[in-house]
């Protein structure tokens, strides 16, 4: 008798302190109460009081960071004071959410910027003054890692097979197939791996074609498959610069990233004039 008094209560105070969000016709309504508008374009959502005045947009950001990894999060803006541009986190009602239900879940629930009263001006400036941090999870945090040190080595590759880093050649491929130049990415099936060697003809690695595996010459290896994953789904065949990057990364002493410019010793001019 007693436990069941119990969830009773529990489940009276759960419905009591849940709210009743809904979005129609670009109008917020907070427990069939209008509190905001919204309107739309392409992926940014402007937020509006009910005199139409706009306070903050939300924009969606879904990008790749390295190989399948992805990364989806909001962009928060003010209308009338874009300084500053906050990166936070979103949650969805449901698993099948559309991005104009999240913006006003997350704005309600998560940010806590939209009341029964409206768009809460206190709340918003709280949440610029003091930035939530962002719950990235382990594999998003080593994608990240991976990708600052990748873009310090700004690796290319030219059409002859050439892979530069900052523009000095640092190596090359070999075994290319027939669509080298024509297309960046792998996509033709040869029993022939493609090899990556040195600047100085030091074999670094391999990539199959077949089993799109790289394998370094110490024997790590790495798989590169389709992966569908947020709302986009990854490219099929990677790039040669894409092949030349991560080959950096399971081979550290393949490409030097260089910290600091290193200049020779200045000799002061003490000749006559």
């Amino acid at each position: 008798m007693r436990n069941s008094i119990i969830m009773l209560f529990t489940f009276i105070s759960v419905f009591c302190n849940s709210q009743l969000i809904k979005t129609k016709r670009g109008i917020v309504s907070l427990d069939g109460v209008h509190v905001a508008k919204i309107s739309s374009k392409s992926n940014v959502y402007t937020f509006m009081d009910l005199k139409e005045t706009p306070i903050y947009t939300i924009e969606f950001v879904d990008k790749s960071i390295v190989d399948s990894v992805r990364d989806s999060y909001i962009k928060l803006n003010r209308v009338y004071n874009r300084d500053k541009v906050l990166e936070l986190d979103y949650i969805s009602p449901s698993a099948f959410s559309g991005e104009e239900k999240s913006a006003v879940y997350t704005c309600i629930k998560a940010l806590k910027i939209i009341d029964n009263k409206g768009i809460n001006i206190r709340s918003l400036d709280e949440l610029f003054k003091n930035v939530p941090k962002r719950k990235l999870d382990a594999k998003t945090k080593e994608a990240y890692t991976t990708r600052s040190k990748i873009d310090k080595m700004n690796i290319t590759v030219n059409n002859v097979g050439e892979i530069l880093s900052n523009g000095k050649p640092v190596g090359y491929f070999t075994n290319l197939p027939v669509s080298f130049g024509s297309d960046n990415t792998i996509s033709e099936k040869t029993f022939v791996d493609i090899e990556i060697y040195d600047a100085n003809s030091k074999y670094i690695g391999k990539y199959s074609t077949t089993t799109k595996q790289l394998k370094t010459a110490g024997g790590k290896t790495f798989t590169i498959y389709k992966e569908l994953s947020g709302r986009a789904s990854l490219l099929k065949f990677p790039t040669y610069q894409a092949i030349a990057e991560r080959m950096a990364i399971m081979d550290p002493n393949f490409i030097k990233i260089q910290e600091k410019v290193i200049v020779g010793e200045v000799v002061k001019d003490t000749a006559p004039k």
